[in-house]
């Protein structure tokens, strides 16, 4: 009987190994050996053995440095701010129980929109001339002129305006995760905190945060990539410019594959990457989470 059991789970697993086989441990294993060849971007064409040329000239590459940088600040504006408002956000509707469930569901509204038609939407209240912000701030009277502050085409602020999509879209999505973790925690424990006499500032950072540290790592984990791997709203809102002042590691990656038709290099520089965000998800579990050293 344990074997026929064996078995069938075996067959009902299949199909998921099958997928996984095709496309996730196939493209990983070619984007691993891709980087050590120098590859014409023609079909057929010629396919050359260079060792770890492509990762010494990637190191090298002023532009892929930079995109790292970039992709890095990013990454921690993005998730940082997500973090510190989606627990706020969660802790409020926390507090106020059944009466928050109308502001939830209006609250969840940003995430199902599509990236990319978010990031044209704000490139609309962003852009120069034009744009909704900077016309109400000027009328507002907080700028002198709607074009006062260069949102998307100041280079040294850009980087921080492209966030802003990626912040107001996900920010739900953080709310929610940790929204679930606080209904978690036992409400003894904090009823007796507060016969103790603990105040909020107390509760928060000596109870309710080491509670929910499983939850913080997996949540911070899981935007961090999905942060460094931002593409489509940074794309149609600046394509990365201007002066490559918002090319993020995965618009330099796709340059380098498409219009650069460098297949090898692209596939160093997307090995690296992987390598480093591996790294980064490792660190903040370990660190975070800390599994098995919690009493």
């Amino acid at each position: 009987m344990r074997i026929s059991d064996r078995r069938f789970a075996t067959f009902l697993m299949a199909p998921a190994a099958l997928f996984l086989a095709i496309f996730v441990a196939y493209p990983l294993f070619r984007l691993v050996a891709d980087s050590f060849f120098k590859i014409s971007p023609i079909a057929g064409g010629a396919r050359d053995f260079v060792g770890m040329d492509n990762y010494f000239r990637a190191f090298a590459s002023e532009a892929f440095m930079g995109a790292g940088w970039r992709t890095l600040a990013y990454t921690l504006v993005v998730v940082t701010l997500e973090f510190a408002l989606g627990l706020g956000m969660a802790l409020l509707f926390t507090m106020l129980g059944r009466n928050s469930q109308i502001w939830r569901t209006v609250f969840l509204y940003p995430l199902m929109i599509a990236p990319i038609v978010a990031g044209l939407l704000w490139k609309f209240l962003m852009i120069d001339n034009f744009g909704l912000i900077g016309t109400l701030m000027h009328q507002a009277g907080l700028l002198a002129n709607p074009n006062q502050i260069g949102w998307l085409s100041d280079p040294n602020i850009v980087l921080f305006s492209v966030a802003i999509p990626d912040i107001w879209l996900t920010t739900s999505f953080m709310c929610l995760v940790l929204f679930a973790g606080l209904q978690n925690i036992p409400g003894d424990i904090i009823e007796a905190a507060r016969l103790d006499g603990a105040r909020a500032p107390a509760m928060l950072f000596r109870i309710i945060l080491p509670l929910l540290r499983p939850v913080i790592a997996v949540a911070l984990v899981v935007r961090g990539i999905d942060a460094a791997r931002a593409f489509d709203t940074i794309l149609i809102q600046t394509n990365g410019g201007p002066q490559s002042a918002s090319e993020t590691m995965s618009l330099l990656i796709y340059r380098t594959m498409i219009r650069f038709g460098d297949p090898g290099l692209a596939s160093a520089m997307g090995t690296i990457y992987l390598l480093a965000m591996l790294a980064v998800a490792f660190f903040a579990v370990s660190t975070i989470w800390r599994p098995g050293k919690d009493n």
